[in-house]
């Protein structure tokens, strides 16, 4: 059923809490709303008006899975007084089960009371529940809306990985500088790697939280290397990151000469990405019902674009005439076009006449730019419609496109040029991924007589 204008909208009627059904007339959906206890019409409202609880919410999810909720201003200055900077920290145990770590919430805790065989831990003050995906979906739903930070840990050596210092963390927590801000915005870095280096050096600089930022020495550089490593557990992209969010600082902003602080910069592990195959793709761009949602998968898939790519696109970056598209500031602040494809083409032509976007090509319920997070979970949704057991992200999309690409013979110069990569050896890597061939390969075993 196409659900593509269903629009859900938390309201108040006559003293109670109730979420407000928003279509155009469909004697079906009709139908299936008739059978949600305490179900409505009301003509003041000229909508249908269901319950807000557990159960209603759970409903729509199973037979309306596309829906768009409507945040009124009640709703997001609740959300903003419920945020306070929270975060979920969602820890996964290897007995079937997550932990989760956070600030004590009512509204959270109540949620947690609905979901069968929860355990709380008195001693340790957190709580356990099944690990399933229902149940982890349930609870980025839960961060989405409230504004939370979620985040997800596996258990490593059997502990459970330090995390990030936050406000309460530590006394004397501290800023950023306001001129390292001001400094990687006269280079006009982006948004997200200004973001990036902003939280990475804040992290820096709060674990050495009783020295002078100017009075850090070499040493405890790379004391705080140590800690990222052997507490931290992280990754080595992150141990890189934060090297050139550090230098970046005693470097740039300070004005000093370049230096080398003697830290062991870590090899970058050579792990193949998650690629799809065509038949997958096909699936999971066949899922969702939402016009809007259906043209971001395809038009992200159909150009190999990064997810930041595909949210800043303008109405005017689309060239149907050369059927082009016009990728503005990429990674790097470069430009470049990448290939408008035929059925993308008439997809956008129907997805424009439905919605007008004004400023960006795709936008939120109340205007303004789409959300990364919005598309990452249409994503996953379509994939857990589609049946994929693969672990993937937007940019597994932007992987199989390339692969795809290379498998049906395109030279790889062009696919570098497609995918806005600066080295040939970046491009490199789908040489390593395509299985194409290997049907043809015989096994040494297969020749042995045993």
């Amino acid at each position: 059923m196409n659900t593509s204008l269903l629009q859900l909208e938390r309201i108040e009627h006559n003293n109670q809490k109730r979420i407000k059904v928003v279509f155009d007339y469909n004697n079906k959906i009709n139908n299936i709303l008739r059978q949600i206890k305490g179900a409505a019409w009301s003509k003041n409202l000229n909508s249908w008006h269901i319950p807000d609880n557990e159960n209603s919410i759970e409903f729509l999810r199973i037979n309306f899975p596309d829906s768009e909720w409507i945040q009124n201003d009640n709703e997001n200055k609740l959300k903003q007084d419920q945020s306070s900077d929270q975060k979920l920290l969602v820890v996964r145990e290897t007995k079937g089960r997550i932990k989760l770590i956070f600030k004590y919430n009512k509204e959270l805790i109540i949620l947690l009371k609905t979901i069968p065989y929860y355990y709380y831990d008195v001693q340790n003050k957190w709580w356990t529940l099944p690990d399933t995906e229902n149940i982890r979906k349930k609870l980025l739903e839960f961060c989405d809306f409230y504004k939370w930070e979620y985040e997800e840990q596996d258990i490593v050596k059997d502990k459970i990985k330090t995390p990030r210092q936050k406000l309460f963390d530590v006394p004397n927590y501290r800023n950023v500088p306001e001129k390292f801000i001001e400094k990687l915005e006269i280079l006009r870095y982006s948004p997200n790697t200004i973001k990036t280096y902003t939280d990475l050096f804040k992290e820096f600089i709060n674990y050495h939280h009783t020295r002078k930022i100017e009075e850090l020495t070499e040493n405890e550089i790379i004391a705080y290397m140590r800690y990222l490593v052997n507490e931290r557990g992280v990754s080595s992209s992150y141990q890189n990151q934060a090297i050139n969010a550090i230098k970046f600082y005693y470097e740039k902003v300070l004005g000093g000469n370049r230096k080398f602080y003697h830290i062991d910069r870590p090899k970058k592990e050579k792990i193949l990405p998650n690629v799809l195959s065509q038949e997958e793709i096909i699936r999971i761009l066949q899922s969702p019902e939402n016009l809007k949602h259906k043209t971001m998968l395809w038009l992200a898939y159909s150009a190999g674009l990064r997810v930041s790519e595909l949210l800043e696109l303008k109405p005017a970056d689309i060239d149907s005439d050369r059927m082009q598209i016009h990728i503005r500031s990429a990674k790097g602040k470069k430009d470049r076009f990448t290939i408008l494809s035929t059925k993308v083409l008439e997809m956008l032509k129907l997805y424009y006449k439905q919605y007008r976007p004004k400023d960006y090509l795709f936008e939120g319920v109340n205007g303004g730019q789409y959300s990364s997070r919005s598309i990452q979970q249409v994503l996953k949704v379509a994939c857990k419609k589609a049946e994929i057991k693969k672990e993937v992200s937007m940019h597994t999309l932007r992987h199989s496109f390339a692969t795809h690409l290379l498998e049906n013979g395109t030279d790889l110069r062009y696919i570098q040029s497609l995918l806005g990569h600066s080295s040939s050896k970046t491009t490199e890597i789908y040489t390593h991924i395509t299985t194409k061939g290997f049907e043809k390969i015989k096994s040494p075993l297969d020749n042995l007589s045993v």
